[in-house]
């Protein structure tokens, strides 16, 4: 009781902060209906919004809507899912007829899955023209950093490769990531690698971020939220259109994209070309990336049909492993002193000594990680009659690929390699070189039924089924050892697991101030391993998960253009492969969640803001241990009780036609009640566990915030970028010398079209990363160990790039 009267007292106090700010001198009032053209039905939840303005309302049950302070003359812009948009002068009373468009039904597709504002949470809409303006070659993830709540991190340290994205705190496993409603997220691991789908944000029309438990949807539990992705952006008019940029790093992307345009009134082709490279900042740390998109569309008087292929293909050095703090810090002498206690050969002190902050662990030439996926989607929906729609997809996924490793005087008996005489010597270490290879299916399908009737009533019902197969495989490929021992294959295992979910929820009009909605899951779980994992162990074993998730909601409509909500949802979520693999003598338990989130929204001609205050109660959440595995990844254990209790605020401020501001804050407390931690001891060959007490989460910052200062000036478009992350932990002790220290990065983003008479758009983009040159690393890890009685701590940072550049340019014909 005591936390949630904390987020009550915040979130009034910071709404009546605000309150003066949004104050608006009375300048007209506006009221309507909306209703369908042919029919006449009243239309619920239709958006009403004054162009230029963040300033809007929705219709209520009845398609009455209501709108104070719109200046005289002002232009609304009405849209409705499914509906063609209309643009109306504002004046006293207006009945506004929506005609069905067949070409917007893609947004059908997603529409199950998103929120919306009777859902009673906090989420994040980004269209495709914000995405545009910072899409010079950089992942999604890097690309949506600026949102609320949202860390995120590059291993090679420039936004391209491998990256990462953290919502309040909580890892990839944890949020869930769909394309068009599919689920993305990897079955096992339960992470999603972006690298895999180079440049996919140029094929995306808009992207929804859900902070918490967030909606009913498919694939991996979201315990930080979700990211729902749709594609498909409607094209009635031919179009070619090429990107290229580059910059810092020898970093260049170049896209091609065309498009058939709406043939014969009833298809359409879209594609898109892309070829992303980049040296990293890290040393070595290269990426080579391509992809593939290609979708066709039928549009017929009641059904849509959409088949997407997309594929992705990347190459890339690793940079993985971490730069040790000593190098980070320029320590000489602790560089030193981890030379020796790590028995760093010749080569690796040299490399670690001379390298400076772009410190690569990797050496050897062909330290890379190859892995290609391709992506099929059939897309459907069918309207059955003035209140019924259908939304019914199929799905497959094929992904292969392998890492390839370098491993030093490594154990023969690692890999079941007997022993072997060299120079009249037993050789039992060598200088071994590997390959974990994993290719894998993915399939199943979606579907979602919903209803819109006249009474106040929507209702969704819907679900999915997926199947997943993974084979896993080490091989040895080489090194210093005899020829008959190439292409040992030293582990196999296969992996199956079947997912099945199926979901109700509805929104009631309660009257025409308060709605209520109703979202209950049920997802069922089955997971099949067999076989002999990376350290020889045998992994095989079944189990079997059940999880029942009811979330339910009330949005009060405080003010023509405000509301109020409340909400309480449950989530539960399967532990990962790892955990099976690292814990095999204690079987890891599923994780629980219950989520409270309160908050209360504002819209207006020159001010809004949202504030939502959250807490997030978490039972056997999974956490670090301070142990490692075989291959040096953290491992994770269950804890009894750990919860997070924070507060969002983002606000967007339009100062004068030429200047608007947008900034978010996000202050929390993440904590476990209980932490043990556990370290080894060389000395005794024992674990020794340490009782740590309650503890901050780690990766879980108190404080993140965000903002974009935008200035149109003609047609330049400036914008100033400012992220700051605070302190976040390395691991759940609680230790200050185990931190990422916060930091804060200042962007510079130059947009530019210009007009001319022989194409639809050309566009120039000059962003200028971390104008500061703030040294700084957005992620790590740490570890340790007792040895010769003294307790050794091994922090790992992954810097991020000082001061660089791109600049791109865009052409459509």
């Amino acid at each position: 009781m005591k936390k949630l009267t904390t987020i009550v007292f915040v979130t009034s106090l910071l709404s009546l902060i605000f309150a003066p700010i949004w104050a608006q001198n009375v300048t007209g009032l506006v009221e309507g209906q909306i209703v369908e053209k042919d029919s006449q039905t009243p239309l619920w939840g239709a958006t009403i919004v004054i162009e230029g303005t963040q300033k809007g309302t929705v219709s209520d049950a009845k398609g009455h809507f209501y709108l104070k302070n719109v200046p005289v003359n002002a232009v609304l812009s009405v849209s409705y899912v499914g509906y063609s948009t209309q643009k109306i002068v504002s004046n006293n009373s207006k009945k506004i007829e929506l005609a069905k468009n067949n070409f917007l039904n893609d947004e059908v597709i997603v529409q199950g899955t998103r929120a919306n504002s009777s859902s009673a949470m906090a989420y994040t809409n980004v269209g495709a023209e914000e995405l545009r303006k910072s899409n010079l070659g950089q992942d999604m993830p890097i690309l949506l950093q600026f949102t609320p709540s949202i860390v995120t991190t590059s291993d090679a340290g420039a936004g391209v490769g491998y990256t990462g994205i953290r919502i309040r705190g909580s890892d990839a496993s944890r949020v869930n990531v769909t394309i068009n409603g599919i689920p993305v997220n990897d079955s096992e691991s339960q992470g999603t690698y972006w690298v895999n789908m180079p440049d996919f944000s140029s094929s995306v029309a808009s992207v929804q971020i859900q902070r918490g438990v967030g909606t009913s949807t498919h694939g991996a539990g979201a315990f930080g939220g979700s990211v729902n992705m749709q594609t498909n952006e409607f094209e009635k008019d031919a179009y070619a259109e090429a990107n290229a940029s580059g910059g810092s790093f020898n970093t260049l992307k170049t896209t091609l994209k065309f498009g058939s345009g709406l043939m014969k009134g009833k298809f359409t082709i879209d594609g898109r070309l892309s070829r992303i490279t980049s040296d990293g900042y890290l040393d070595r740390a290269f990426s080579n990336l391509r992809s593939l998109y290609l979708s066709s569309a039928y549009f017929g008087k009641k059904s849509m049909l959409r088949l997407n292929f997309f594929t992705g293909k990347e190459k890339t050095f690793q940079s993985w492993y971490g730069t040790p703090e000593s190098r980070v810090n320029n320590d000489v002498e602790g560089m030193n002193a981890y030379i020796d206690r790590n028995w760093l050969s010749e080569e690796d002190a040299k490399n670690l000594l001379n390298s400076g902050r772009t410190y690569n662990y990797y050496l050897y030439p062909n330290q890379t990680d190859n892995y290609a996926q391709d992506h099929y989607q059939l897309l459907s929906q069918h309207t059955l009659n003035a209140n019924w729609n259908l939304n019914f997809n199929l799905h497959y996924t094929y992904g292969r690929g392998y890492y390839e490793e370098f491993k030093p005087y490594d154990a023969l008996s690692k890999y079941d390699l007997k022993p072997f005489s060299q120079a009249g010597e037993v050789v039992t270490d060598a200088n071994i070189i590997r390959q974990k290879w994993l290719d894998n299916d993915f399939y199943g399908s979606t579907f979602a039924l919903n209803y819109e009737g006249q009474k106040g009533l929507k209702f969704t019902f819907g679900g999915g089924w997926n199947k997943y197969i993974g084979r896993h495989h080490g091989d040895v490929v080489g090194g210093d050892i005899p020829a008959e021992y190439i292409g040992k294959r030293y582990y196999e295992s296969r992996s199956q697991k079947t997912d099945l979910n199926l979901y109700s929820k509805a929104t009631i009009a309660i009257n025409d101030y308060l709605e209520g909605m109703v979202d209950l899951q049920y997802r069922t779980v089955g997971y099949v391993m067999a076989g002999i994992a990376d350290k020889r162990q045998d992994i095989s074993q079944t189990n079997t998960y059940s999880f029942f998730n009811p979330k339910f909601g009330l949005t009060h409509k405080t003010g023509d253009n405000s509301s109020a909500y409340v909400s309480y949802s449950v989530g539960s979520k399967e532990p990962g492969r790892q955990d099976f693999v690292d814990n095999p003598n204690k079987k890891p338990n599923p994780e629980f969640l219950r989520d409270l989130e309160l908050g209360f929204i504002q819209k207006g001609t020159k001010v809004s803001y949202q504030l939502n205050g959250y807490f997030m109660d978490y039972k056997d959440q999974l956490v670090l241990t301070g142990k490692l595995n075989s291959v040096g990844e953290p491992i994770r254990q269950n804890v009894t009780s750990s919860y997070r209790l924070g507060i969002e605020g983002n606000l967007t401020w339009k100062l004068s036609k030429q200047v608007i501001w947008q900034g978010n804050l996000t202050l929390s407390q993440n904590k476990i009640a209980d932490f043990v931690e556990y370290i080894t001891d060389y000395d005794s060959g024992e674990e020794k566990s340490i009782a740590r007490g309650k503890t901050d989460i780690s990766y879980s910052p108190s404080t993140i915030a965000g903002s974009n200062l935008t200035l149109n000036l003609g047609n330049l478009e400036t914008s100033f970028l400012t992220k700051f992350v605070g302190k976040q932990y390395l691991d759940n002790s609680g230790l200050e010398g185990r931190t990422i220290q916060s930091y804060l990065t200042q962007d510079i983003r130059f947009s530019l079209p210009v007009q001319t008479k022989w194409t639809k758009k050309l566009a120039f983009t000059l962003l200028l990363n971390n104008v500061a040159n703030t040294m700084y690393s957005s992620n790590g890890y740490t570890y340790s160990y007792i040895y010769e009685g003294k307790t050794i701590t091994e922090n790992f940072y992954y810097p991020q790039a000082g001061f660089n550049f791109l600049v791109g340019t865009s052409l459509r014909f």
